[in-house]
């Protein structure tokens, strides 16, 4: 988790105001100070990106469990998808910030992870790129144990975020199956899974505070059909936030976990994500 990414997909940014001539991902590390070390991210800079200019919106994406912010994009296509989207006016420009999560799996367990992105990535971000620092600039988003933690991010400060896309979130109203890597991982038990921890920390406990605030997120959330388990327990969510009187978009495709099925979903999930971005 603490290696650099693969310098062959990254570009050295520079503050200048000059527009670009296509978009760039661009690399940068901070010190956190709430893992006591450097933390590396990716950024998807638009085509045209000025630092003189007007605010861009934000996405933050989160990927999955043992993952890299590269896999969005040599994988995902991600670079590729949002170029032809903004082309084509069907997203507005954005800038997408993906940050390295390894198999933390966004909480506060192993290391503060949740505590650095809200206290520390958050911060960097706006301190350092031209993008937007209210809510209607601002969404979240992320792929099976970044989908557990966006949802956890936009349950939690939906103050913070105007929409949210879940793909094949690893979230479960119960407890996780026994292959899920939340059993094995380290973080919802230090020496083997504890159930009472993964409870804590899951979304059915944030469920009342969360309805209890006045801002409501949006979620787009898509699964594969092979996918059993999360594609069930993502329409039962979709279920759930809609009888709740939330807005929600459920996909479910041919295919199982894996990145060809999100690849396919990435377009209608960035299209319906940043329809709320100013």
């Amino acid at each position: 988790m603490r290696r650099l990414l693969p310098t062959l997909l990254l570009v050295v940014f520079t503050a200048a105001a000059m527009p670009a001539m296509g978009s760039t991902v661009v690399a940068r590390s901070l010190r956190s100070v709430s893992l006591d070390r450097d933390w590396p991210y990716l950024v998807y800079l638009p085509t045209g990106y000025r630092t003189d200019g007007d605010r861009y919106p934000v996405l933050y994406l989160l990927h999955g469990n043992n993952g890299n912010p590269v896999d969005w994009i040599t994988q995902g296509q991600l670079q590729t998808t949002a170029d032809t989207l903004i082309a084509q006016h069907e997203i507005p420009p954005v800038v997408i910030v993906i940050p390295q999560g390894g198999t933390d799996w966004y909480v506060d367990r192993k290391e503060k992870m949740e505590t650095a992105f809200f206290h520390d990535l958050m911060p960097d971000v706006e301190a350092h790129f031209a993008v937007e620092n209210r809510r209607g600039g601002r969404a979240i988003g992320g792929v099976s144990m970044g989908g557990f933690g966006a949802l956890r991010y936009a349950m939690l400060h939906p103050d913070l975020f105007c929409d949210a896309l879940l793909l094949s979130p690893a979230i479960y109203a119960g407890d996780p199956p026994p292959t899920s890597a939340a059993r094995y991982v380290g973080v919802f038990g230090e020496h083997q899974f504890d159930p009472h921890v993964w409870r804590t920390l899951n979304y059915p406990a944030l469920w009342n505070a969360y309805f209890a605030q006045p801002s409501r997120v949006p979620f787009f959330i898509a699964s594969g059909d092979d996918d059993l388990v999360i594609q069930a327990e993502s329409s039962l969510l979709y279920t759930r936030l809609r009888r709740a009187g939330n807005p929600a978009a459920l996909r479910i495709v041919d295919g199982g976990h894996v990145w060809p099925v999100w690849r396919q979903l990435l377009p209608d999930a960035l299209k319906y994500t940043l329809r709320c971005v100013h």
